[in-house]
């Protein structure tokens, strides 16, 4: 499971480094192996400078450092908020490239009603580039979920960059 996100997070790792560029992430209902598969590659430090797991609103407001209440506006698991959260953590760690991930790995109903294997991504990038996209593997299992997902946000980061 690792060394398939290792993989991909080691191509853009690559990109990033090779640009001078840095990256903050925010996992979601990833658990944190959206960072992981970045920081895989030995020499991370050079393009990664910081993520955190957001699993309340408690969480979220301290990571992210929004007013209380100003992204009421955003439902859970939608590309608009997940590129919101992007936004945020790119202000917040001051880097190139903000990444966001936000969904329900199952099983069983989100407490905010999103069905399980629905994941929104998004990535924030220099001179207003953006690119997500919502990810439903029809699963209710965790473990599958939480990989599928972690795997399509570093395929997104990888693909853009390389893109560019």
């Amino acid at each position: 499971m690792l060394e398939q996100l290792a993989a991909t997070g080691a191509e853009a790792g690559a990109v990033l480094k090779a640009r001078g560029e840095k990256i903050a992430v925010v996992d979601g209902a990833t658990g944190g192996l959206i960072s992981a598969g970045l920081l895989a590659m030995p020499g991370a430090s050079a393009y990664f400078s910081g993520a955190g797991i957001v699993y309340t609103l408690k969480g979220r407001r301290i990571l992210l450092g929004h007013e209380p209440g100003s992204l009421r506006q955003y439902r859970s698991a939608t590309e608009p908020y997940a590129l919101r959260q992007a936004e945020l953590i790119r202000a917040r760690f001051e880097t190139d490239w903000g990444l966001a991930e936000t969904g329900a790995a199952g099983p069983g109903k989100h407490p905010l009603g999103v069905a399980s294997g629905t994941s929104a991504i998004g990535l924030v990038g220099p001179g207003g580039l953006t690119a997500s996209i919502l990810v439903e593997t029809g699963s209710e299992d965790r473990l599958g979920n939480m990989q599928a997902f972690a795997g399509a946000a570093l395929t997104l980061l990888r693909d853009t960059l390389q893109g560019l």
